[in-house]
């Protein structure tokens, strides 16, 4: 049995292009999307567009990393990132606004500008199956599209006003060819101090590297000017099962065995959250 558009898909499948074409428009057709030329792509029955053609990239996260990210994100203990990500997009935009995330791994940052935002509309780019799986339930305005971020992303020219880019990698191009003049891109990332305690007792975690900020300005000014920025850092509580999974949700994890955190003093019961969150404008 055919596959139903869901809703939010819907609602944006006015932004989204054949990946093939690069041009066409898509249109719903018995449960998959279609082009005028007859490129078709599936829906899947978890509710995302999958658009990715070709070979899949192997860097999305796995299942395991989905899972460990859906339970700390739960603890609250990213809610002052999230909001500052929500407050710098709704100070930007109008409340119809069209919000795009990056690499928007379980549409956590997403599904909170679309609540402070009650007539936008989202739509979240990501190469992990498992990522889109939650993404495409995240928010009721918000579709998930399987895409690889270093590819032209499958969106119109202009067709957002906000583009989201939380803890993800970039491609500053295609930000500056989906964004309106007026629109905004925001970049999260962090910074030195980010996770230090836990990175201090996991030699395998990996560190940050000192240029990062350098290499963003140079990637960046091609297409984009700060308009501002702001320094999000507080101490969160973790009890083990948290500092677990912190570990478990990021890159990181793929140096580590179980085995490697079973001694109890291996893992703090505090780490510092510290970002940078920059607004940028279209140059």
């Amino acid at each position: 049995m055919p596959v139903s558009l869901p809703p939010a898909l819907e609602r944006s499948l006015g932004l989204l292009r054949c990946p093939t074409c690069r041009t066409r428009r898509l249109h719903a057709d018995r449960g998959t999307l279609r082009c005028p030329v007859g490129h078709t792509f599936d829906i899947a029955r978890h509710g995302y567009a999958g658009l990715l053609t070709g070979t899949r990239p192997t860097s999305g996260d796995d299942p395991a990393m989905i899972q460990a990210r859906g339970r700390f994100l739960s603890t609250g203990a990213y809610a002052p990132v999230r909001e500052v990500v929500a407050r710098l997009a709704a100070d930007a935009v109008s409340e119809r606004a069209t919000i795009v995330d990056v690499g928007c791994g379980t549409g956590y940052y997403l599904g909170g500008v679309l609540d402070l935002l009650p007539g936008a509309r989202g739509v979240g780019l990501d190469t992990s199956v498992g990522a889109l799986r939650s993404a495409a339930r995240a928010h009721d305005r918000a579709a998930a599209v399987a895409w690889d971020v270093f590819r032209p992303f499958p969106l119109a020219d202009g067709a957002a006003d906000v583009v989201l880019n939380v803890f993800a990698p970039r491609n500053p191009a295609e930000f500056h060819r989906v964004l309106r003049p007026t629109g905004r891109l925001i970049v999260v990332r962090p910074t030195g101090r980010h996770l230090a305690e836990l990175r201090g007792l996991v030699p395998a975690m990996v560190t940050i590297d000192p240029a990062k900020e350098q290499r963003l300005h140079r990637a960046l000014a091609p297409f984009f000017e700060t308009a501002v920025t702001e320094q999000v850092a507080y101490s969160v509580t973790l009890t083990r099962l948290d500092a677990l999974d912190l570990v478990a949700m990021t890159p990181h994890a793929r140096h580590l065995s179980r085995a490697d955190l079973d001694d109890d003093g291996l893992l703090p019961d505090r780490v510092t959250v510290s970002v940078l969150a920059t607004a940028y404008r279209p140059r």
